[in-house]
């Protein structure tokens, strides 16, 4: 089943990736750069320099799976981050909101409840 859900971690690769890369070279770059397992659940978002290729590498059920979206016209627009870190870590809304095309710089995220692990534990 090719699906993401709000309960995966999103690890957005901050500098430029070259979109020739497939499976393994960009698991070397999660290995090398982010110092990371690629096999740990996790989904690793990579944008090419023009901002208009994204890959999305996954671990799932004992393999890989890409996701690639080419956009015919525009461009991603990231997050504004200190250029010295590696990698930013992004919500499942900020996801989709990046993909469909939706700035989330300037989003403000009104205070919500959020149950802690201690409130979990019964």
């Amino acid at each position: 089943m090719f699906a993401l859900s709000s309960s995966l971690n999103f690890k957005l690769y901050a500098h430029p990736v070259d979109m020739r890369k497939s499976f393994d070279g960009l698991s070397n770059l999660v290995s090398n750069d982010l110092e990371s397992n690629p096999t740990n659940g996790s989904v690793y978002i990579f944008i090419n320099k023009l901002r208009n290729k994204a890959k999305l590498l996954h671990w799932q059920g004992g393999g890989f799976v890409l996701y690639y979206k080419r956009l015919e016209q525009g461009s991603f627009e990231l997050p504004i981050y200190d250029a010295t870190t590696a990698s930013l870590t992004l919500d499942y809304s900020q996801l989709v909101l990046l993909i469909d095309g939706v700035s989330i710089t300037n989003i403000k995220r009104r205070k919500r409840y959020k149950q802690t692990q201690k409130q979990m534990v019964v």
